[in-house]
């Protein structure tokens, strides 16, 4: 009994894990279907909170402006990071190295909250002198490309720390120059990562709301921001049915993430195979 109990003990506490993550999304995924605005009670199917949904234009409206705001700072984040990985990487001795990789690391620690107010103070001040910029869409992408920034360089820098840097070495012994060896040979070996750093970026900003709340101004609100507007004004089902399109389209993004990650790691191999293949049969020609 005991062996049985050590055995099935672990798979039992991650279910019970899952169960705690997971079981509140399932929970408000099927009353995004309810016919009314019971929060307890099932009393049937509709798809009336996704025709409300279409028809409030503040969510709407905040959609859009998330997924601009999101793709702006997932592409500047994932370009950002990636040459600030790259010199970490690679130049592991410079003149201020240690300020610069403690100030790309900050935000990873610093409270969002903090964050937040210290740039308020920073774009106040800056149109007060110079009279931009306007609180809007353009601060919200320059905060969020702050945060975005440093979780991109974390993961590009895994990804360069483990590459092969006699591929770089190869490159420039034919004669390849500095430029060409990045986008030739190191661009196209960090690319899964590069776009790892995209999508991690892009999904921390289209879910921030304590550097939107800083940041926003008149008429420009993030869909977040929407939402928790109307969360503290009580329950409403039209939050449900935004939040299970959102679990449907980042859950199909992740899977297509992975299958082509994996197909993209099988073709790889296959190509490795290959050559393997071809200079051993060389060898035995020789």
């Amino acid at each position: 009994m005991g062996n049985i109990l050590t055995r099935h003990f672990g798979k039992a506490w991650l279910l019970l894990v899952y169960a705690f993550l997971y079981a509140p999304l399932l929970f408000m995924i099927v009353f995004s279907f309810n016919s009314t605005r019971q929060d307890a009670v099932f009393t049937g199917f509709s798809l009336r909170w996704y025709q409300a949904l279409l028809d409030d234009s503040k969510i709407v409206n905040g959609f859009f402006v998330s997924l601009k705001v999101a793709l702006t700072t997932g592409v500047l984040s994932a370009v950002l990071g990636t040459f600030a990985a790259f010199v970490l990487v690679r130049y592991p001795r410079f003149w201020g190295r240690t300020v610069f990789s403690g100030m790309v690391n900050a935000p990873l620690v610093m409270p969002e909250v903090i964050i937040g107010l210290s740039l308020l103070l920073l774009m106040v001040g800056a149109q007060n002198v110079f009279g931009w910029p306007q609180r809007g869409m353009l601060t919200i992408i320059l905060g969020h490309t702050l945060m975005g920034m440093a979780y991109a360089m974390v993961v590009v820098q895994s990804r360069l720390r483990e590459m092969d840097r006699r591929i770089e070495e190869a490159a420039m012994d034919l004669g390849a120059r500095p430029h060409q060896v990045f986008f030739l040979v190191t661009l196209p070996n960090i690319a899964q990562a590069v776009l790892a750093a995209f999508l991690l970026s892009f999904t921390l900003s289209f879910d921030d709301v304590v550097i939107s709340e800083f940041l926003s101004g008149p008429g420009v609100n993030t869909l977040p921001q929407v939402i928790f507007g109307y969360a503290r004004r009580g329950i409403n089902p039209t939050i449900y049915a935004a939040a299970t399109i959102l679990i449907a389209v980042v859950t199909t993004v992740i899977v297509g993430y992975a299958v082509w990650v994996a197909r993209a790691t099988r073709r790889r191999e296959r190509e490795i195979a290959a050559a393997a293949r071809a200079e051993t049969k060389t060898l035995g020609v020789r």
